[in-house]
């Protein structure tokens, strides 16, 4: 990594237009914060703060609707303390940011505002080296994530790299964690810590599927486990590409409304409620293709137990293919029956996000054949090799290769849960 490093400043550094004086628009400059939502991290002598505003915050600053466009500003700030000149990769925020130029033809193409180039590359940040005992901010142009913000700060010197994760929240969604006080879920003398078999036997205790309001019917197979701190496994999904999802509410009915009659897209639409332990989801998240018929969405539950002091979540994944008409409800998702691919291709799509550290299956769930297929609750069948896939969430980047297989067969109990 480090030689790696090393190489990408070599780059930076001979390549014509990075240095600061070459350009009389790329001038150093300190640019103000948009808002008071910093989030810092300090890696030796690095400093990185950032910050996102809301879509009108976003308008206050530049005098247009950037999110319209596209186009979400990340304000970035960079403090060196240390001896060598460093720089910034702005490809971390997001692999496909808009220059500055870019950005302001997309303004004027798409609107009556006459925005220059000149005003956006005088409050961006891309590539400018930051000097020794220097500090450097700016903005970095990137595609609208609304809910929260997350990406990596990339800083490269000539012996160190540094990379940095940032979730920061963005004003205007309600997401449906954000009214969960995961800390007070359980009471403290509720939570155990409990060893690797002794784990597997209560999961394989545990309900095997999702339940309605009542706590009658049962619905979906809880065919996931994940293991790991809340801001790990928040990072690991966003990440990957994952969504969150709105709560129920006007504007979120109304989006998800419009969605379904043009067949758009709606990234945070809202997930109905299912029930284990008594509760709706602590959090759900999706990925959803160009239509709202087609997504990919999970739920997640906290559990009272720990392994190695991290948390342990027991989960529920589908995949919507289309819609169908009902009685009860006019219209519903209608879900892919193979569960089990839905459930693996979370697996594959987060060790291609190197958020795996190891990973191992177990039972509980209870088999049901292609044949013989169960039901949800909205009278979707489904098969499955009824085993729960278990996710250990890295702490940091993990390579696929470095991803460690656990054979839990040893601590089976052939139990199924209710």
């Amino acid at each position: 990594m480090k030689w790696a490093g090393a190489c990408l400043w070599l780059l930076l550094a001979a390549v014509p237009g990075v240095r600061a004086q070459d350009h009389p628009h790329f001038s150093p400059a300190a640019v103000p914060p948009p808002n008071n939502r910093l989030i810092v991290e300090q890696q030796g002598p690095l400093t990185v703060s950032t910050a996102v505003p809301s879509a009108e915050e976003t308008e206050k600053v530049f005098g247009a609707d950037l999110y319209a466009r596209n186009i979400q500003p990340v304000w970035v700030r960079v403090e060196n303390r240390g001896d060598t000149t460093l720089f910034l990769t702005p490809f971390g925020l997001d692999p496909a940011y808009y220059s500055p130029r870019e950005s302001a033809l997309r303004l004027r193409k798409y609107s009556e505002v006459n925005i220059s180039s000149q005003n956006l590359e005088g409050l961006a940040i891309n590539r400018l080296p930051v000097a020794p005992r220097s500090v450097l901010s700016g903005y970095v142009f990137t595609r609208v994530d609304e809910g929260t913000k997350s990406f990596n700060v990339d800083v490269v010197g000539p012996q160190s790299t540094h990379q940095m994760n940032f979730i920061v929240p963005v004003p205007g969604l309600k997401i449906d964690h954000r009214e969960i006080d995961i800390h007070r879920i359980y009471p403290e003398a509720r939570l155990r810590t409990v060893e690797l078999s002794q784990l597997v036997a209560e999961l394989e205790q545990m309900p095997c599927c999702v339940r309605d309001a009542k706590g009658k019917d049962r619905g979906d197979p809880l065919n996931l486990v994940f293991i790991g701190t809340p801001r790990d496994l928040y990072y690991a999904f966003k990440r990957a590409g994952w969504d969150e999802s709105e709560t129920i509410y006007g504007t979120s009915l109304w989006r998800t409304f419009a969605s379904a009659v043009t067949g758009g897209s709606y990234r945070y639409s809202p997930v109905s409620a299912l029930y284990v332990f008594g509760r709706a989801q602590d959090a759900a998240f999706q990925r959803s293709r160009t239509s709202i018929h087609e997504r990919n969405h999970f739920r997640i539950w906290l559990t009272p137990l720990r392994l190695g002091g991290l948390p342990v979540w027991i989960g529920q994944i589908s995949r919507d293919i289309g819609v169908r008409f009902t009685w009860r409800t006019i219209t519903t998702h209608k879900i892919d029956p193979d569960v089990d691919e839905t459930r693996d291709y979370l697996l594959e799509d987060l060790a291609y996000a190197q958020a795996v550290a190891k990973f191992g299956y177990i039972g509980g769930v209870g088999a049901a054949p292609y044949g013989t297929p169960r039901g949800n609750l909205t009278g979707d069948p489904y098969f499955t090799d009824g085993r729960r896939l278990v996710i250990w969430i890295s702490r940091g980047q993990n390579a696929i290769n470095e991803i460690e297989v656990r054979d839990l067969s040893t601590y089976h109990t052939g139990h199924i849960g209710d």
